[in-house]
């Protein structure tokens, strides 16, 4: 399994990322959990495309909307793609999006096979973990974009055991409200980790904390 786990943008660990997928390596680029949030989507589609692109990467958008309910269509899209990079935003919709699509099943069928890099930030960073509980003091379950149903997702994908709070005593708006997540984790006695913006957690076999 091979995960790059940012808490802001690409981080301060690209040479890792670069190792951990194939040089020219094909990228799906999904924007999802900015789909309710249009004004600010463009332009880390495009930074992120940028930055990616710069590492060496062919980039490419996939958005999980295409595929709701068409879980098969969506293995096919990613049958050729050697990593996800998933921007950050609101992770209640991005579970959505992951939910609805199969997108959840799937990662977890490729990352098992070793055949894919699960890549991203803030939002991709906590979708990873167990279970999204505790990040509602951060960001709000009830956003429903267009097109999407209502019920909130609480499980994360369960890639790493622990929680993971983003953000963590940084220059960040959402880093006061990290502070209460870490409450919730501490006071459920759950495992959790911190990252503060530039920080990357690389796993491949082992759990590396870089920045």
């Amino acid at each position: 399994m091979r995960l790059y786990l940012s808490s802001l943008g690409l981080g301060d660990a690209t040479s890792a990322l670069v190792d951990l997928a194939p040089r020219q390596g094909r990228v799906a680029l999904i924007m999802n959990a900015l789909d309710g949030d249009t004004s600010s989507r463009g332009h880390w589609q495009a930074d992120q495309s940028q930055e990616l692109s710069a590492l060496g990467f062919r980039v490419e958008e996939l958005d999980l909307r295409h595929f709701f309910r068409e879980p098969e269509a969506l293995r096919t899209a990613l049958c050729d793609v050697d990593m996800v990079w998933i921007n950050g935003g609101n992770t209640f919709v991005l579970m959505r999006a992951m939910r609805l699509s199969g997108f959840d099943r799937i990662i977890k069928e490729r990352l098992a096979e070793d055949t894919i890099v699960y890549g991203g930030f803030s939002a991709a960073t906590v979708a990873a973990t167990p279970s999204l509980r505790g990040i509602e003091a951060v960001d709000d379950p009830n956003e429903v974009p267009e097109g999407y149903p209502g019920e909130i997702v609480w499980d994360g994908l369960g890639l790493v055991p622990f929680q993971v709070a983003v953000h963590y005593r940084s220059d960040h708006p959402e880093s006061d409200d990290v502070e209460k997540e870490i409450a919730f984790c501490e006071r459920e006695g759950l495992a959790y980790r911190t990252l503060s913006d530039g920080q990357v957690l690389v796993v491949r076999d082992t759990v590396e904390l870089i920045g």
